[in-house]
Order: structure tokens, then sequence, then C-alpha cells
């Protein structure tokens, strides 16, 4: 039997198991937001749902929240894993502990960095207290607020925490693979520091960085757990508001919810195309760095 043939055969089980529950949640959420939900009486299918998210104040303040705190996350984890893991690169060369060190922040829930955050910069936290007791405020509720804030601050520092070190391993696991043979070749040629920078370092690791920050893009779009703990009530990103609608008594903003769910899950899945495209494009056809 050929070996790939006798890998699908094995992996099918699984594959059929985890398919049919995400394809049967998925095309259950899409039927009820179209709006076929019996509950309340809705039996015939209708984009009413779709229509009213779309003249709704709530989702489009949502909406321009929720990508514009995924953007500039995104930008700024991506600006830092890449210089973390250009500084980190010798010496993850010559002590790998350098590289396991980087990765152990991967393993702390995302659950975990919001309770952190909390503790860290809320008016009540260590750095509000601190700069109470050297004099700097005249108590800790005068330290500006930067959880549950207008621009989501809070939201953003988490998120950036988190996210910069998973950038840096990949991007780290890309340059320690090359090697530095290309940049030798370069410097030999004449060419100064940036020059190698620029043409040689990173349009090698170009597909590595810009794959894992599609991924941190697609996955702050659609997270929960940080924007409930350090978010306000409104504007509130999008999960939030799905959240919140779901769990209303009223039963009749249900399909609303799970329109607005659907609607994060087709954001998503165009992210990940986007990100399989520009990863073949990056590596010349290669499978992405990440799947």
């Amino acid at each position: 039997m050929h070996p790939r043939l006798r890998l699908t055969l094995m992996l099918a089980p699984a594959a059929a198991v985890i398919g049919g529950l995400f394809a049967g949640g998925l095309g259950l959420a899409l039927v009820q937001s179209l709006g076929y939900f019996p509950p309340t009486g809705e039996r015939s299918f209708t984009p009413a749902h779709y229509a009213r998210l779309l003249s709704d104040g709530e989702f489009a303040a949502s909406l321009a929240l929720t990508f514009a705190l995924a953007s500039v996350a995104t930008l700024i984890s991506a600006s830092a894993g890449l210089l973390a893991a250009l500084a980190l690169r010798e010496l993850a060369r010559r002590r790998p502990v350098f590289h396991t060190l980087l990765q152990m922040p991967l393993a702390l829930p995302h659950l975990a960095m919001a309770v952190a955050v909390i503790n860290v910069i809320a008016p009540s936290g260590l750095i509000a207290r601190l700069a109470f007791a050297a004099g700097l405020i005249g108590e800790p509720a005068d330290f500006p607020a930067l959880v549950s804030d207008r621009y989501g601050i809070g939201i953003l520092v988490a998120y950036v925490l988190k996210e910069t070190p998973f950038i840096a391993v990949m991007t780290l696991a890309v340059l320690l693979r090359i090697g530095d043979e290309y940049e030798q070749c370069a410097r030999t040629l004449g060419a100064s520091a940036w020059q190698r920078l620029r043409y040689v370092t990173l349009p090698l690791v170009a597909p590595a960085t810009v794959s894992a920050a599609l991924v941190v893009f697609a996955f702050i779009f659609g997270a929960f757990e940080v924007p409930y703990l350090l978010g306000r009530p409104y504007p509130a990103m999008l999960s939030v508001i799905a959240q919140r609608r779901y769990m209303s008594t009223d039963l009749a903003e249900r399909p609303e919810a799970v329109a607005l769910a659907v609607v994060i899950a087709a954001v998503t899945g165009v992210l990940v195309w986007a990100y399989a495209r520009l990863a073949r494009a990056f590596a010349g056809g290669e499978r992405p760095v990440l799947f």
C-alpha cells in the first residue's frame, strides 16, 4: 500500500469526526442566521438578519474597533517578533536554551495573560500602586485608565505580549534553518549590513513572518476572552457582541448573534485563504509554513 494512502486511511476516522462536527456546526449556524429558527417561529430563509447587522450602529462601531485592534496588535507583534528573532539569532544558535525560553510564553493561556495585564496596568494594579508610593499620583485611582478604556489599550497590550513570542519563534526557526551562508556571501560581494538585512535576510524570513502575522490577525479578529475581560461594553469587539446577544433572554436576538458569528468565521476564512496564497507566493509553491 502506498504510504500516502496508508496515512490517509489512518487519519480518516479522526478527520471524519472533526470535519463532521465542524461542518455540521457551521452549517447549522448558517441555516439559523438565514432565518430558520423554529423556537421563535422563523421557518423561512431570509437575509434579514444580515441586513439588520449592516444597519446596526453597534455592529459598525464594533467592526471598526475589532479591525483596528487586530491590525495594530498584529503590526506591533510582527515588528517586535522580527526584531527579537534577529537579536536572539546568534545566542539561539550557540545556546539553544534561548530558543526554548522564547517558546515558554506560548504555553501561557490568553486568559492568564488578560488577568496578568489587569493586575499590572489597571488603576488598582502594580504600576498604579508603585506610582502612588513614589508620589507621582495622589492615589491609585488617578492612574490613567488602560483597562476597559475606549481605545482598547489593555486588549492591545495583552495581545502584543502574547503574540510577539509566537511570531519571534516562527521567524527564529527560519533564521536558524537557513544559517548565515547567504549573508556571508553578500558580505564578500561588498554588501553593507543594511543591504544584507534588506535584500537577503528579510526576503528569506518574510514567508514565516507574514504567515504568522496573518494567523495572529485571524485569531485576534475572532477572539473572545481577552476582549471580554479587558474591553468595555460599548464599543465591544465582534465576538463579545455575538456572545452577549446569543446569551440574551430574548430568543429573537439569537439568529442575529449567529449571523454575526458567521461573519466572523467568513472573515477568518478569507484570512486563512490569503495566508495560504501568500505562503505559496513567498515560498515558490511550497506548503504553508504553519500547516
